[in-house]
């Protein structure tokens, strides 16, 4: 029985592909990495070193995925996000989400950040923590610890995979 032979011009553009490929993941590690240096050093990275920041006062937790420290000393907080960047710009909810990591750098370190990162697989943003983006933070903050007020419409398949289902007052087919 005669082995086959492999078809020498395949298995080389198979390698090449292959090597294509790894130099262009390198390129682009290299490419974060100097990105994320002009942030300043890492000081915590959610696989590996997490920084859990709390604040008692608004009675808020989190992790940020990266920290930075800039070279005034300040921590700037670095959402990771892997899917592309909406169309539109950066989701609100991604916006708050950083606000509250730049609310509780603050709270944790006495000294605010000047902005947070936002990062899509795409795209990054930096988005600013002023007294604009303190205030609606607050203000929804404000709102969770408000009661319930029925505004939402409760129906069977979406509170089926809502997180809040097993807390929530509206949640469809409750017995009263």
């Amino acid at each position: 029985m005669v082995a086959p032979s492999l078809n020498p011009p395949w298995v080389a553009l198979a390698l090449a592909l292959v090597g294509v490929a790894l130099l262009a993941w390198a390129v682009r590690a290299i490419a974060v990495r100097r990105s994320e240096a002009r942030y300043g050093t890492l000081s915590a990275i959610d696989a590996g070193r997490p920084m859990v920041m709390r604040s008692e006062r608004y009675r808020l937790q989190g992790r940020p995925d990266a920290v930075r420290r800039s070279r005034d000393g300040r921590l700037i907080p670095i959402e990771l996000k892997t899917r592309p960047s909406p169309s539109a710009g950066p989701a609100h909810s991604h916006r708050v989400q950083v606000w509250a990591y730049c609310l509780l750098v603050e709270e944790t370190t006495g000294r605010g950040p000047p902005f947070g990162v936002l990062r899509y697989s795409d795209r990054e943003y930096q988005i600013p923590w002023d007294g604009d983006a303190r205030r609606e933070l607050l203000a929804l903050r404000a709102e969770l610890d408000r009661p319930y007020d029925g505004r939402a419409t409760p129906s069977p398949p979406r509170c089926a995979r809502c997180p809040w289902a097993n807390v929530c007052e509206a949640r469809a087919g409750r017995p009263n």
